[in-house]
């Protein structure tokens, strides 16, 4: 059983990185460490929902993890943009 965890969470670990935006490294950006370092937190809460939701036996748990979801990507999709839109 523990082997069947170790795999989902490998399989999850290389679906986010194929699904997560290339953020490229900003030499002398310096106001926008700030924005990646939320990237990132983003990104891990993201991926701890995701496998949070996998567990989730009852329905009311599963719809406030899946709102906490769509809120974290929300705003991951809001900072991607204003990063990109900072580098154009």
């Amino acid at each position: 059983m523990a082997r069947g965890w170790e795999s989902k969470s490998v399989e999850m670990q290389m679906e986010d990185r194929k699904t997560a935006p290339s953020v490229p490294p900003g030499g002398n950006a310096q106001p926008d460490a700030g924005r990646l370092r939320q990237i990132e937190l983003l990104e891990l809460s993201r991926r701890r929902l995701r496998h949070e939701l996998e567990a989730v036996t009852h329905d009311r748990v599963r719809e406030l993890k899946l709102r906490a979801l769509a809120h974290v990507e929300e705003k991951l999709a809001a900072l991607i943009a204003q990063t990109h839109g900072s580098h154009c």
